[in-house]
């Protein structure tokens, strides 16, 4: 769809790092960055991202790739959808092999369900400000509720219009099918009836951290004891309520610079806030904190504020989230808002200054907002305030920390007025008791695992599979490491120890030699090729630039396709594990590996053509008769010693011992 040269411009233009840090916080690190992976949740930072290499790889869950690759991850996006992506970031203007509208026929259904939100939040919008209707009624409760202008713009806040079937006729209009809108859950469809499901409601869009339009939320505006006040869309493949903050693309920002996170619960506090200065606020929109809320907070920052309506009803409710994000290595605040007051109220009764320093000043951690809940409930009661203070140990556990811990169990024993040492006990019995859980739990996903396992067809080559998805040749890790050298030291110039041997009468070293034309002579002079295909793939790319009188092709060339496979294969080939440490801070040296590549060149091909020869003796050997009724062929008995004879060479300068 896309033509190769629109491709080539998007991938000369993007930088990766500039594009990750749309989506995870990243900070320096040498000539790299390093931040928290986005696909794992972990606490110590193992995503790394090269400019250099224009790369990617997360350690932690082992996934790498290019810039695209990481979109294709991280968003779900198809190879079309992410360079669409990139070239809307970049400004460039996408030329299409095929004329726009067979490309829009020929996209996803996840695609066709983003351009239907796209078209909706557009429409939504249009009417609040041009349609007389959304101008009365839309946009003035908008500015009656204290909202300017340039804030409704930036929310990208809307008003559907009261008619039963104006949106949805529209639509259909404008050649957007009926299948799209119902899946979306902008029209309801029963039969031949079709009615607008947000009629008469201003509308607050939900954006991805991306910027791409989810769903929707609206508010009626009439009274009408049979409609609901809020109204969501429904789950579909691109909405997942449990998955997503409102807010999150506005706050994204503010919160990896402030690194600090307010959570709310409604559309409005967040907006209200956010107009006030607090910008680093999103909302979890009605519904319990979840994993993957938390998960994706913790992209941007380890801290998070949880703001509460003075007289919520729903305090204690509050205790199951805050236990979820000290679970996940986060910290935890509190803040209470006065009697009758919310975020929404409170922004617009106070000043930016006013609203700023109440959050700074009356901030709470966890465990003195757990227990000042607790204790009022408790009363004088000296059981329950046993209860209390066992509840607040089951949060301690949860901190993967001990040095936090310590610090928690000391402020609990003041607080509480007990002794250190009760309440190390009780913690030593909840931690035993954690890890019981956990072990279970890890014992049941290995059964899942391996009954998973079980039910898969086992390649018949070799019982093995790569990380790849293609089978496990014998000689997979040799062509691994040879690519690993072709990848990171191809066009290097070196003297290797064999040549070195050859000229040893004229005390001369013999000139040097690329990494890349030592490896792809060797191979060619005995006729040996790769059997993996992707590693097949990157070894005939190399032969086709040597043949031509090219120099090694770079790693990032091998970036430009959709095959995300091969981009992970060639990430893991060419990332180093090291590069997470700053090691020469702590001392430590690792090894140059760049001066024992010579050595290791060669005898990475000598393990990899011993492979080669065990496989043909193997071969000989089924072929060769087994028993004295049937003679063997003298020529096969020849070619079965020689091939004898070089694996014992082989295997002597490898130094092994048999």
């Amino acid at each position: 769809m896309i033509s190769k040269a629109t491709i080539d411009q998007i991938f000369d233009t993007a930088r990766i790092e500039e594009v990750i840090e749309d989506f995870v916080a990243l900070k320096k690190s040498g000539s790299n960055y390093k931040g928290l992976s986005p696909f794992t949740n972990e606490k110590s930072p193992s995503f790394m991202v090269s400019p250099a290499k224009q790369i990617f790889k997360d350690f932690s869950s082992g996934k790498g790739g290019s810039v695209v690759t990481f979109l294709m991850e991280h968003e779900q996006y198809s190879y079309p959808e992410a360079l669409r992506y990139l070239a809307q970031k970049y400004n460039i203007e996408v030329e299409e092999d095929q004329p726009s509208d067979e490309a829009r026929a020929e996209r996803d259904q996840r695609e066709s369900l983003f351009l239907v939100n796209e078209y909706a939040n557009k429409f939504f919008q249009k009417q609040l400000w041009e349609a007389e209707e959304g101008r009365q009624v839309g946009l003035s409760y908008f500015r009656e509720r204290g909202f300017s202008d340039a804030t409704i713009e930036n929310f990208q806040l809307g008003y559907s219009p009261d008619g039963y079937t104006a949106f949805t006729d529209a639509a259909l209009k404008d050649n957007y099918q009926l299948d799209y809108l119902a899946e979306t859950g902008l029209t309801k469809v029963d039969g031949q009836r079709k009615l607008d499901r947000f009629r008469g409601r201003v509308m607050f869009p939900i954006l991805s951290h991306t910027g791409r339009t989810l769903g929707f939320g609206g508010r009626i505006l009439k009274t009408d004891a049979k409609a609901a006040k809020y109204l969501n869309s429904p789950e579909s493949p691109i909405y997942h309520k449990s998955k997503i903050l409102y807010g999150v693309y506005q706050a994204k920002r503010a919160i990896a610079k402030a690194d600090e996170c307010y959570l709310v619960e409604g559309y409005t506090d967040v907006i209200s806030l956010h107009q006030s200065g607090v910008e680093n606020v999103v909302a979890s929109s009605g519904t319990s904190l979840t994993k993957e809320q938390i998960a994706l907070i913790k992209r941007f920052t380890p801290n998070i504020t949880l703001l509460f309506d003075g007289d919520a009803a729903g305090l204690r409710a509050s205790l199951r989230g805050i236990d979820m994000i000290l679970a996940e290595g986060m910290q935890v605040q509190v803040v209470l808002f006065p009697e009758g007051e919310d975020p929404d109220s409170y922004a617009k009764s106070h000043s930016a200054a006013e609203l700023k320093a109440y959050l700074q000043e009356e901030a709470t951690n966890f465990l003195r907002f757990k227990a000042r809940l607790l204790l009022k409930d408790a009363g004088g009661s000296p059981l329950e305030k046993s209860k209390a203070a066992r509840e607040m140990v089951k949060s301690i556990a949860l901190i993967p920390d001990e040095l936090e811990r310590q610090a928690y169990v000391k402020e609990t024993a003041q607080i509480m007025e007990l002794e250190e040492q009760i309440l190390y006990r009780e913690l030593g019995q909840e931690r035993s008791q954690q890890r019981r859980r956990e072990e279970r739990e890890e014992r049941r996903q290995a059964q899942r695992e391996e009954r998973s396992q079980n039910m898969q067809v086992v390649p018949e080559a070799s019982g093995r599979q790569s990380e790849e998805g293609a089978a496990v040749t014998p000689a997979y890790n040799q062509e691994k490491a040879l690519c690993w050298l072709l990848l990171n030291y191809g066009g290097e110039e070196y003297v290797f120890p064999s040549l070195r041997d050859e000229d040893a009468e004229t005390k001369e070293d013999p000139p040097p030699e690329t990494v890349a034309s030592f490896v792809l002579n060797e191979l060619a002079q005995d006729e040996l090729d790769f059997a993996h295909p992707h590693l097949a793939g990157i070894l005939a790319r190399f032969h086709e630039h040597y043949n031509q009188g090219q120099p090694p092709p770079k790693p990032e060339d091998f970036m430009r396709g959709g095959d995300k496979e091969l981009m992970q294969l060639v990430v893991d080939l060419i990332s180093d594990d090291r590069e997470l440490h700053d090691w020469r801070r702590k001392k430590i040296y690792p090894a140059d590996r760049a001066k024992a590549i010579p050595t290791f060149t060669e005898e990475a091909l000598l393990r990899f053509k011993e492979k080669n020869i065990a496989a043909l003796i193997q071969k000989l050997q089924r072929d060769i008769p087994q028993n004295n009724e049937q003679p063997a062929d003298p020529e096969k008995l020849q070619t079965l010693q020689r091939l004898i004879q070089l694996k014992v060479a082989i295997n002597r300068d490898l130094r092994r011992i048999f």
